[in-house]
């Protein structure tokens, strides 16, 4: 399909609440195949369809390491119905902030509904790294960024590296 730009903080689309989807489309599915090949040319693991200036709740996502068989998922329309107490700590990082990571808690597990790109509605158990991804990916549809759960202190440096990372993407373009 089609390599889209993702857009980098402080982008204000970035912040923007996605809509629902109300039908799933062909035109939905183009978007997803736009999302995967997007998130795949920037070597990531999860995209919200925000991060490529599209406003609505889509999130895709592969956690298959290098040489493994690629394990496409797509969610549409996700919801959290239930989080464990148990915390976990990760380390993050995120298309939209490149080249920076920080360590991030978030609820051990989670539990999701949503729909896949057929529109049959699914929900099911995430834990891991799936809990990491499906969390910080569902923040993006709320306008949220990895960098907002860190210290003043350490959203500065993260902004800083951005703003370093696309000056020097721009020079090299």
């Amino acid at each position: 399909m089609a390599v889209r730009k993702i857009l980098t903080a402080p982008d204000p689309i970035l912040r923007e609440i996605s809509k629902p989807v109300a039908e799933v489309t062909d035109e939905t599915r183009t978007l997803v195949a736009d999302m995967f090949d997007s998130m795949y040319a920037e070597r990531g693991i999860g995209l919200a369809a925000v991060q490529i200036g599209v406003p609505l709740r889509i999130i895709v996502m592969d956690l298959a390491r290098n040489g493994e068989e690629p394990q496409k998922r797509v969610f549409i329309n996700p919801e959290i119905l239930s989080a464990s107490d148990e915390m976990f700590t990760y380390e993050e990082g995120c298309l939209s902030v490149p080249e920076y990571f920080d360590e991030v808690d978030r609820p051990a597990q989670v539990t999701v509904r949503y729909l896949d790109e057929d529109g049959k509605q699914h929900e099911e158990e995430a834990v891991g790294l799936f809990a990491v991804c499906i969390q910080h990916e569902m923040d993006h549809l709320e306008g949220k960024l990895f960098i907002d759960y860190l210290s003043k202190l350490r959203r500065g440096r993260a902004m800083d590296k951005v703003k370093k990372v696309v000056r020097q993407r721009e020079r090299n373009a």
